[in-house]
């Protein structure tokens, strides 16, 4: 067996590189279940997926899945997005933290693992890709300095509720105007004294030649800053007060502009619950 496997170099390749614990990189996938298959869905990505495509793979150290019931994918905004059409779409969202330095490396393999499912039957088609990609950190706000989680913790801290915001500059120096302005002046007043314990900005980056067919290259390369909302508490009773005025407050900066706040919170593991609410 060790030899089909080729277990003597995972002792080599375990020796050299990078191994800290910061999320250098990490995978975002809001994705929406075809009508009518949503229980299969997350049946498949729950008990094969999530594991067998994702957290199994070298360098991607931490998951979490995410859900949109109806009543939440109804706060989104704007109402026409360059990012879900409709807005409403992609119910659905994981987030996994990729190991920083060993971007390349987990590509490799999560190319090489993704035919192999494909190519095995153990992909579910009846799915669409609404926001899939690969990202770099590039900075991360905390409301509470040092006293609580850390970004590396953020994917297993027990957090009630996440918002993804995405945000478009007019170009590459506007977007670094724009992280500028959010990680310096705009978030940590944002934050204080909020549900929200901490924000987590990366940068998207281009998806491989050799990837899956059904997955569409990486929108907003140069433009684009992408922001994970960790909530301590639903996003419901905030929304109002934290996020619904959020494509004003980012168009007054004049850096950028908002096509996309959504809200979700966790998911389940093990069970179906929400999936009868996502309709």
């Amino acid at each position: 067996m060790g030899e089909e496997t080729r277990s003597e170099t995972y002792a080599e390749l375990a020796s050299v590189g990078p191994y800290g614990v910061h999320p250098g990189h990490a995978l975002i996938t809001m994705v929406e279940p075809h009508p009518g298959h949503e229980h299969a869905y997350n049946r498949w990505y729950e008990d094969d997926h999530y594991y067998a495509g994702a957290m199994a793979m070298p360098w991607m150290y931490a998951g979490r899945r995410w859900v949109a019931t109806r009543d939440l994918q109804l706060l989104r905004r704007p109402e026409k997005s360059a990012v879900a059409q409709p807005v409403t779409a992609g119910c659905y969202l994981s987030t996994y933290w990729i190991t920083e330095g060993r971007y390349d490396d987990h590509m490799r393999w999560t190319v090489g693992i993704n035919k192999r499912l494909n190519r095995d039957g153990r992909v579910h088609q009846d799915r669409t890709h609404v926001f899939t990609a690969f990202q770099d950190h590039v900075a991360t706000v905390y409301r509470d300095g040092a006293g609580g989680p850390r970004d590396f913790h953020a994917l297993d801290h027990p957090y009630q509720g996440l918002v993804l915001e995405v945000i478009d500059a007019e170009g590459p120096e506007q977007r670094a105007e724009l992280l500028e302005w959010l990680r310096s002046r705009h978030l940590p007043g944002k934050l204080a004294q909020s549900p929200a314990a901490m924000v987590v900005l990366f940068r998207p980056t281009p998806l491989p030649g050799d990837r899956m067919s059904y997955v569409k290259q990486v929108e907003g390369v140069d433009d684009r800053l992408t922001l994970l909302w960790f909530l301590q508490s639903d996003p419901r009773p905030c929304w109002p007060e934290l996020f619904a005025g959020r494509e004003a407050e980012v168009a007054e900066s004049g850096l950028g502009r908002v096509e996309l706040v959504a809200p979700f919170i966790p998911t389940v593991p093990g069970t179906d619950l929400f999936v009868d609410q996502l309709r």
